[in-house]
């Protein structure tokens, strides 16, 4: 290659460094509450599934600091319904009640969230209206734990099927497995007791004290 060419190279080469550096200079930063938010909800869905009760009610706490900042009360019941699905995927819901904060800004809340709110208190609900993992159990034709690839939206499901009454032993032992893969304390004891459970109902008692001495171990008893 000649020195002509070379220099041709360059200065392309050049150009488009330039160019991009332009792109991300002249793109808007997120505004501070944004990220903030987003960091402080994803420390509380680490804590809470780790069972780590008072981090996670204190990253909360932060996220909702943040996002009433923006006076937008969609936002906050966004995040209320974040605690609601995590409360339902580790069977830590109150019974009558799934979602005490987000009843408390529904009138702000779009058509969306109220719909995902009547789904995880195992009410009926649009499936239209409802995030894309969940639309197939919704709809009348059927219901699969397993075609939902993702661990966290497969055990909100579980726990809502739970809910309605709907959940079989397989699923059972499918949300046990998720929860164990992903090491995610809280749901998990929470699942290896609802297997001990369906195991005794059985009589499959080798298989109920298997989940028990897997709680202990969870639980660090020897």
């Amino acid at each position: 290659m000649n020195a002509r060419c070379r220099s041709r190279l360059a200065a392309m080469a050049a150009t488009v460094a330039a160019a991009a550096l332009a792109a991300c200079v002249s793109a808007p930063a997120a505004p501070d509450w944004q990220t903030n938010a987003h960091a402080a909800l994803a420390g509380y869905s680490q804590a809470y599934l780790s069972g780590k009760g008072r981090l996670a009610d204190g990253e909360f706490a932060r996220a909702r600091r943040e996002l009433a900042r923006t006076g937008r009360p969609d936002l906050l019941a966004r995040a209320e319904l974040t605690r609601c699905a995590l409360r339902v995927a580790s069977l830590d819901a109150e019974p009558g009640n799934v979602c005490p904060g987000f009843s408390d800004l529904v009138d702000g809340a779009t058509a969306e969230e109220k719909a995902y709110a009547d789904f995880l208190a195992g009410r009926p609900a649009p499936a239209a209206l409802l995030p894309p993992s969940y639309r197939h159990l919704a709809a009348a034709d059927g219901r699969s734990l397993a075609a939902i690839e993702s661990p966290l939206p497969r055990l909100i499901a579980a726990g809502v099927l739970l809910r309605q009454g709907k959940l079989s032993a397989h699923d059972v032992d499918l949300a046990v497995d998720t929860a164990s893969a992903q090491g995610w304390r809280r749901p998990l004891l929470a699942w290896l007791g609802v297997q001990a459970t369906v195991a005794e109902k059985r009589g499959d008692l080798a298989a109920a004290r298997k989940a028990r001495w897997r709680i202990e171990l969870v639980g660090g008893q020897p």
